[in-house]
């Protein structure tokens, strides 16, 4: 009686370990099948509608949970994926280089969007950065910004101080910089993209006054895909479904232009004849190639922005010798 009780016992454990077994790996299997992405506001991310529409990663992974996230800086998403709560960011080059230069483990996967990037402002008196005032405040996203980092280079090119404008800063994400500026009330300035950027210059008494490009002195990606080391690394088959939707997407975009254009005005509550003209803009692009990495890198080193920079941009990128 006793040699009974003692095999259903291990009987009854063997099979509990199974099943235990089976619901940890059950488990495994439900959280490898998750993705979890931030973007930003603007134009700029104008393929990342596309995938959310079509579903694109979903179709290239099957029964993945994909989770959208929409936060007004880098700030934001370097904190949420900080605290595990992110796999995939969006955002300019600057941000994401003072993030690697603080040890965070991520690296830029892909380019997204090259984007027209201007300073726009609605006093007379103001033709060019050196006309600011004490009694002015320009809006952009955050310190460290794309943005800011434009304006420290334009302050350095005239001044030889990529801080002179520092203490006229107003952090603002790009809806509210764009409200504050057309109201005349807060800031004098906006540091901004599309459609914000064209929206503003719509409007009578507001003027460009610096562009991206002539700031930095060179063509640039606006927007880069970062992601953590953990999906690079322990979820390939994801990152992997990812980087193929977002191929899809920017191919979409080319070869069927309009469903393209509703598509993305729906998403971003705009006419679709002003999408159009948004899109055609010559310094609107959408590509996953990923330019100016090492001139921003160069400069923020230069004036402590950041302690370290990439010795080259092979550092800073994805590649198979990674995983």
């Amino acid at each position: 009686m006793k040699t009974k009780v003692i095999l259903s016992i291990v009987v009854f454990l063997f099979f509990g370990l199974i099943l235990a077994g089976c619901s940890a790996m059950g488990k495994g299997r439900e959280e490898k099948l998750q993705i979890r992405i931030a973007e930003q506001y603007g134009l700029a991310y104008a393929p990342l509608q596309i995938i959310k529409e079509k579903k694109l990663i979903e179709k290239n992974l099957p029964d993945i949970q994909v989770t959208w996230r929409q936060l007004g800086n880098t700030a934001a998403i370097r904190e949420a994926m900080l605290a595990d709560e992110l796999d995939v960011g969006f955002m300019a080059i600057p941000p994401f280089l003072i993030g690697w230069d603080k040890g965070m483990e991520w690296k830029i996967a892909c380019g997204l969007s090259s984007s027209p990037v201007a300073l726009v402002v609605n006093k007379e008196s103001i033709k060019s950065i050196q006309d600011f005032t004490q009694e002015d405040r320009i809006a952009l996203p955050q310190p460290g910004s794309v943005q800011h980092i434009l304006l420290s280079l334009a302050c350095e090119k005239i001044w030889g101080d990529p801080t002179r404008l520092d203490n006229l800063l107003v952090t603002l994400d790009h809806p509210d910089g764009m409200n504050a500026l057309l109201a005349r009330r807060e800031v004098s300035a906006h540091f901004t993209t599309p459609p914000y950027l064209f929206k503003e210059l719509e409007n009578p008494g507001m003027r460009q006054i610096l562009d991206g490009k002539e700031a930095l002195g060179e063509e640039f990606t606006f927007i880069v895909g970062v992601t953590t080391a953990k999906l690079y690394q322990d979820q390939p088959e994801v990152y992997d479904a990812f980087l193929r939707a977002l191929e899809e997407a920017v191919d979409f975009m080319e070869n069927n232009p309009t469903e393209t254009i509703k598509i993305l005005a729906a998403a971003y509550q705009i006419e679709q004849e002003e999408v159009l003209k948004y899109l055609e803009h010559p310094d609107m692009a959408y590509s996953l190639e990923v330019k100016g990495v090492m001139k921003f890198a160069d400069f923020m080193q230069k004036n402590d922005y950041i302690k370290r920079k990439p010795a080259n941009i092979e550092e800073v990128i994805w590649d198979e010798n990674d995983k």
